[in-house]
């Protein structure tokens, strides 16, 4: 299993070389309106020299782009588009949430101001009509009243619509479409029918000169309503992100010159030490040098003990010191911190595009085109075979037609869900690096898990010494332990633990010789002693028929035997076990409750790994497998049509995991490598697995039904707004209801989205919505 130093090196190493190339930047867009504006910014950015990807987060109004290319470019290339854009980057994270709440806020309060002001007159005008009020025009004083009602109505489309006719203008100078162009045509016919009626009413018949004044007002005063909701919805799919930078401290009392100061958090130095007092935040991720306190770890790890810290024990940001006081040397700060790079990691994930989204991208790119198309066909089909007032009924169905079919929903759909389910699985400890791993999580039906770190804690600990031939277990403990002096094996470490544990004094050791996959041999006192398994063992002729009772005994227990042997005689077996992690059993029948085949997968030898299998109750295991081979194991089951998720510690599993379907790593803390896999689970808990599987599964329900109901109401809504009903029932779909309906209906998807925040997380939580 990997140490510590080693994920953090691998970890920090990972940051150097995105540090020395930076290739990413993100972008903040004003004025996208629906899904059909993704496609075209995305297009616009990817067509700059330089770009290798641009992908929009629809629902974040965030664009992030990679490649070797300059900022003024891709702002630009937005531009040229017909859209506003900003680069994001070299701003605190703290400072640009504020910042976006702020701006999201002011335009929270423009659009209720431009709703009152436009239902202000579009509900009268309606309550007037279904009240019996007279809705057609007459010559004399009726026109004049009418076209004081036109001025006003235009007022309303010059100050509470404006943005939506200044977005359809930019789209069509860039020989583009999208929802604004819908509502403008959708509300503009309506109107400038209304003001030839009031005008030149002898242009039509008799029948048709009614008017749609409060159609214009109430679409427009409707539809802000809906953007204000859903602007309000979408900010509280973000909290995940603010709890994450909320962790960040903005400032830390740092050691210089002999004096405690506090300093900006920004100007904290790699090498600085830095105090943390008690009930106090970590500032930077650094090695306590000094003090003994209990650390909440909580807020990254979801883990609720605290953590007991002495000297030489790292701590990492964002977590809050409990008791002692501690002097810390930073020895990652600023972006470097582990804490900087989960936020980033969240946010590269909400980012993210599933595969599923694909075909609402490909839709939504032909979707506004298309219908203008059948708004033109439906008014064209009422003006040759409608009744006496074919006009009227050809401009109602065709604005109905524009209104109803606007593609907001249908672009909120998968980004929401996402946003919303990758911030859930960060507050239970489960990082997502992209959307792929999410989507595929979900469709997981076999879960190979590592022996060693895994399911067990991957600290082998020695449970039993068994003498023979009349030697002592206090003698054979401390020769062994004397030959492993210095090994880095975890056996070896074992053994020298139990020796300090029972404080005994070593020998200097001669002759020392290590056999590779066998064990070591040395002098101690003059005399021979031999350590290690059965083959070194037999390749010394050293007899062990006697042992083999307790050997097997050993391994039906999970306890590794390791033989000591003094002068050609067997002289001790040493039981060694690496405890299996008190949730493991609890963890594992979580994912076989969802269904899935559980597989272990270990270099230990057979009766250990059958052990452990039965401990837990895996039914199937594969023992003495070398590191190399586990990939092999991954791809047989795959052949097999299985799709596969790898559980490993995220550096010696690293084969296995590339080939898994989904790879997980497990650790803790700062002993976890979140560059090594798909997901990532910060605590050492295989209750991990199962909240990303619960996780998955929640967010591709929530996006089927998001897609769902968006594509069911754009197919089911166009026919009926173009009038296939009015043959049977009279009837026509008011443009007033389908401005609502629309509206409603983005509401409704970031209303569902956001469910995922109720998600409970955990073994004795209902786990599915």
């Amino acid at each position: 299993m990997a140490s510590a130093q080693d994920y953090l090196a691998a970890s920090s190493q990972a940051l150097v070389s995105e540090t020395e190339h930076p290739s990413k930047q993100e972008l903040l867009i004003e004025g996208a309106g629906c899904a059909s504006c993704v496609g075209k910014i995305e297009k616009a950015l990817n067509a700059v020299p330089g770009v290798d990807t641009a992908v929009m987060n629809f629902a974040q109004r965030t664009v992030s782009v990679t490649g070797p290319v300059t900022a003024e470019a891709l702002i630009i290339a937005v531009e040229n588009a017909g859209y506003k854009a900003r680069l994001t980057s070299g701003e605190a994270e703290a400072e640009l949430l504020a910042e976006k709440e702020l701006a999201e806020q002011r335009r929270y309060k423009q659009l209720i101001s431009h709703m009152v002001i436009a239902l202000g007159v579009g509900v009268p005008l309606m309550l007037y009509g279904v009240l019996g009020g007279e809705m057609m025009v007459s010559a004399g004083a009726s026109q004049l009243g009418w076209l004081a009602v036109g001025v006003i109505t235009f007022l309303v489309m010059l100050f509470p619509g404006r943005h939506f006719y200044v977005g359809a203008w930019k789209s069509v100078r860039n020989h583009n479409a999208n929802m604004d162009t819908l509502i403008a045509l959708g509300t503009g016919t309506a109107w400038l029918y209304s003001m030839v009626i009031v005008l030149i009413p002898d242009l039509v018949p008799v029948m048709a000169r009614h008017v749609y004044f409060e159609a214009t007002a109430m679409i427009i005063g409707l539809i802000n309503l809906g953007l204000a909701l859903e602007l309000r919805a979408r900010g509280r799919t973000s909290q995940a992100i603010k709890r994450l930078i909320g962790l960040q401290t903005r400032t830390a009392r740092v050691l210089r010159d002999g004096q405690e100061i506090d300093v900006d958090i920004d100007d904290v130095l790699k090498g600085d030490r830095v105090r943390i007092r008690p009930g106090e935040k970590v500032p930077v991720d650094g090695v306590v040098l000094e003090g003994y306190t209990a650390v909440d770890e909580s807020m990254l790890t979801g883990e609720p003990i605290p953590v007991e810290k002495n000297s030489g024990d790292e701590m990492v940001a964002g977590t809050l010191n409990k008791t002692g006081s501690v002097l810390l040397e930073a020895t990652r700060v600023g972006k470097q911190t582990m804490l900087a790079q989960i936020i980033g990691m969240v946010k590269q994930a909400q980012n993210a595009k599933l595969p599923i989204s694909r075909l609402a991208d490909q839709v939504s790119a032909y979707f506004v085109p298309a219908i203008m198309i059948v708004a033109v066909l439906t008014a064209l089909t009422w003006l040759n075979f409608g009744p006496e007032q074919a006009i009227a009924l050809a401009l109602v169905s065709a604005t109905t037609v524009l209104i109803i079919a606007c593609p907001c929903a249908l672009g909120l759909a998968t980004p929401m869900s996402v946003i919303v389910g990758v911030g859930k699985a960060a507050e239970a400890g489960v990082l997502i690096r992209n959307g792929e791993a999410l989507q595929t999580a979900s469709k997981i039906t076999t879960m190979v898990l590592d022996k060693t770190g895994t399911i067990t804690a991957g600290e082998p600990q020695v449970t039993e010494i068994a003498p023979l031939n009349g030697f002592s277990e206090a003698e054979m403990l401390a020769a062994a332990a004397s030959l492993e002096t210095g090994s880095e094996h975890p056996l070896a470490n074992a053994i020298l633990e139990a020796a300090r544990g029972r404080s005994l004094e070593l020998e200097p050791v001669s002759d020392f010789h290590a056999e590779a996959g066998k064990g070591v041999s040395g002098t101690i006192i003059g005399r021979t002693v031999l350590l290690g398994n059965r083959a070194m063992m037999l390749d010394h002729q050293i007899q062990i028929d006697s042992a083999d009772a307790t050997v097997t005994r050993m391994a039906a227990e999970g306890k590794t035997p390791v033989f000591v042997a003094l002068d050609k005689q067997l002289a001790a077996i040493i039981g060694i076990s690496d405890p299996v992690r008190e949730d493991s059993r609890e963890a594992i029948a979580r994912l076989q409750a969802k269904g899935m085949r559980v597989v272990m997968l270990t270099g230990d030898n057979y009766n250990t790994a059958k052990a452990v299998a039965q401990q837990v109750g895996v039914d199937e295991f594969f023992a003495e497998v070398l590191p190399q081979d586990k990939a092999g194991q991954v791809k047989a089951l795959q052949q097999r049509g299985e799709i596969v998720g790898m559980t490993g510690d995220g550096i010696n599993d690293a084969p296995a995991l590339a080939q898994a379907d989904v790879g997980f790593a497990i650790g803790s803390g700062t002993d976890v490598a979140i560059e090594s896999a798909d997901i990532t689970l910060m605590r050492a808990s295989l209750h991990g697995l199962a909240d990303a599987v619960t996780v998955s599964r929640a967010t591709l329900k929530n996006i089927r039904q998001n897609l769902f109901g968006a594509f069911i109401y754009n197919v089911a809504g166009i026919p009926i707004a173009a009038g296939i009903l009015y043959p049977l029932t009279g009837m026509l779909l008011s443009p007033v209801i389908a401005g609502a309906a629309m509206a409603c209906s983005s509401v409704t998807v970031v209303t569902n989205a956001n469910r995922l925040r109720l998600l409970k997380l955990g073994r004795s939580h209902v786990e599915e919505v």
